[in-house]
């Protein structure tokens, strides 16, 4: 007969394997680079990736609240307007084209994300209007901080691709750094460097055709 206690342990196995991840994100000059999307995939298929969840993409002052709003696939967001004018919500990019006609305060029902891919917000009442729901398919995602850091209390060891993708990239449809990594049973630091001088535009330097994006 099975001991019972090898049962317990078998169970509570992969808790026991969750270790802290930290990760800095640098540029070439070795300082940090803040407001960098991150996100963290297994290279084992079989692992499942993050859950939906329900988020929140405001409007207010004219502008999107947050700029930037990362969620898993399979979430769906709701588009308030708590600001004193109305605005027409849309998208035209692949990963999730719609349509919130004209409207103010009571908002539309939740909008579902089911394809990953980066999805360009704007308004087509006021042109300045313009934000980034970056969706993601992976077991961890999240944001640099100020000093381009960002971490994990409790990642499962393994392979994992990183992604990094900043919203004011020039190529912005394309992740600014693609690198293999390895997270050890003691948890990991990483300090990733950018393979060249990332080439960053000010929020008045957009494109014209951002939302082709």
């Amino acid at each position: 007969m099975r001991p019972v206690f090898h049962t317990f342990l078998a169970l509570f196995a992969p808790a026991l394997l969750a270790a802290p991840l930290q990760l800095q994100f640098v540029g070439v000059d070795g300082k940090g680079i803040a407001a960098t999307v991150v996100t963290l995939r297994s290279t084992d298929p079989s692992r499942p990736v993050a859950k939906p969840t329900a988020a929140v993409m405001d409007q207010m002052d004219r502008q999107f609240v947050p700029h930037v709003l990362v969620i898993p696939v399979g979430s769906q967001v709701i588009f308030p307007n708590s600001d004193t004018v109305s605005h027409q919500v849309y998208s035209f990019s692949p990963a999730n084209k719609f349509q919130l006609p004209l409207y103010r305060g009571k908002p539309y029902p939740p909008v579902p994300f089911a394809h990953e891919g980066l999805v360009t917000l704007g308004c087509n009442i006021h042109d300045q209007m313009r934000a980034y729901v970056y969706v993601v398919e992976a077991q961890y995602y999240g944001r640099t901080d100020t000093a381009g850091k960002w971490s994990v209390a409790d990642v499962e060891p393994g392979e994992y691709t990183v992604n990094i993708w900043h919203p004011l990239s020039r190529a912005v449809a394309k992740p600014v750094l693609e690198q293999r990594v390895k997270i050890s049973a003691s948890g990991a630091n990483l300090t990733l460097r950018a393979t060249a001088p990332l080439r960053l535009r000010s929020e008045s330097q957009l494109p014209s055709n951002w939302d082709a994006y």
